[in-house]
């Protein structure tokens, strides 16, 4: 059986990237150039496993592409691997989730996000972050710049609030799918969902990606999710399918709540 997410299907598609007519872009690099070709961002959310964002990062160098990975809190304590991917030529940057942290209290929130922020500066240069979304969790942490500014901080941009959604196509791996958008709680965009239901596999991605159809892609992955062993695979079908029986509810409660 030929398993999806794993990082042989990640390397075939960094394959398919590089063989395109599409050029990868960090989200620093987006924004600085506002680029009207053809392109594609390659974004990874490390959540979990920070390990596993060394493996990607050595599969794109192999075939000449940037990302940018944004690392949570708790990387500080591996600057060995923060460090590692930047020295590949990828961008890193900061995956905060102060409000979660700060159980809502923006004061305390704003603190803890400047604190971190100093702490993955001394291992390498942030220039854009990107919240995490904690399923389970009843804060919003996009909602911290509705008090504040990023570049007060010397951030150029964010991962959600600085992208025209209306210009570029976003996919992401949330539960093990491309288009699981029913299962998504907090990484949701407003794009065009219509064309979502036609990439159901990274095969889908891959083959959307040689058809060059689209001017714009940006592909949102968590390397944790790709796994090199089928053993590991089946694990990861098995918890994801439990995960998503909490998440579909909150799917529509987390909706109502960031609408109103």
């Amino acid at each position: 059986m030929d398993f999806d997410f794993t990082l042989k299907k990640y390397d075939e598609l960094c394959s398919a990237i590089s063989e395109s007519k599409y050029k990868s872009k960090t989200m620093i690099d987006y924004l600085k150039e506002n680029p009207q070709g053809k392109v594609i961002i390659l974004r990874h959310d490390v959540d979990s496993r920070i390990e596993s964002a060394l493996k990607l990062a050595q599969i794109e160098k192999s075939y000449s592409l940037n990302a940018t990975y944004y690392f949570r809190a708790d990387a500080v304590s591996r600057p060995d691997i923060v460090k590692k991917v930047a020295d590949l030529g990828h961008e890193v940057g900061y995956h905060y989730e102060v409000m979660d942290t700060a159980k809502g209290n923006y004061e305390e929130a704003i603190k803890i996000f400047k604190h971190t922020l100093e702490k993955f500066r001394s291992v390498t240069e942030i220039k854009t972050i990107c919240m995490h979304g904690t399923p389970f969790s009843p804060y919003d942490n996009l909602a911290l710049w509705k008090h504040y500014d990023f570049n007060d901080f010397g951030i150029t941009g964010e991962g959600y609030l600085s992208i025209d959604f209306n210009k570029i196509l976003y996919f992401c791996d949330t539960s093990r799918s491309w288009n699981g958008t029913k299962y998504k709680v907090k990484d949701v965009v407003q794009t065009n969902t219509s064309y979502l239901e036609k990439i159901k596999s990274t095969d889908d991605l891959i083959n959307l990606i040689k058809d060059g159809e689209k001017s714009q892609l940006y592909i949102s992955t968590h390397p944790a999710r790709w796994k090199e062993k089928t053993s590991d695979s089946v694990k990861d079908i098995i918890h994801q399918k439990v995960k998503n029986v909490g998440k579909l509810a909150l799917h529509h409660s987390f909706k109502y709540q960031r609408e109103g």
